[in-house]
């Protein structure tokens, strides 16, 4: 007889584990039998699930900022850079006859 390879499962399908049991529609045999998992690894996945439930309401749940905060000083200072670079550049331009006078 071989030995069954070990499995990893996707968090998704944990989840999925979990809140059917949860639920509590079928039992941890049916459940078993249904997602091809040990009833135990069911348990402990739901154990999980209900322990870390609290975190995603309580005060600890961590919200990660959209964008990092920007600096808008130094960004001011960047444009004034770049238009200082780029009127020198089209004066010159225009001067050497390179650039012509309708952009």
């Amino acid at each position: 007889m071989s030995k069954r390879q070990r499995r990893n499962h996707a968090p998704a399908f944990k989840a999925k584990v979990a809140l059917a049991a949860v639920r509590g529609e079928k039992t941890l045999s049916e459940l078993a039998q249904q997602f091809d998992v040990h009833p135990n690894q069911i348990t402990a996945w739901k154990a999980q699930l209900l322990d870390g439930a609290a975190g995603v309401f309580g005060a600890d749940a961590k919200v990660e900022p959209a964008l990092p905060p920007v600096d808008v000083k130094t960004l001011h200072a960047k444009i004034g850079k770049l238009t200082l670079t780029n009127d020198f550049l089209s004066g010159a331009l225009s001067k050497a006859g390179l650039l012509s006078a309708e952009r």
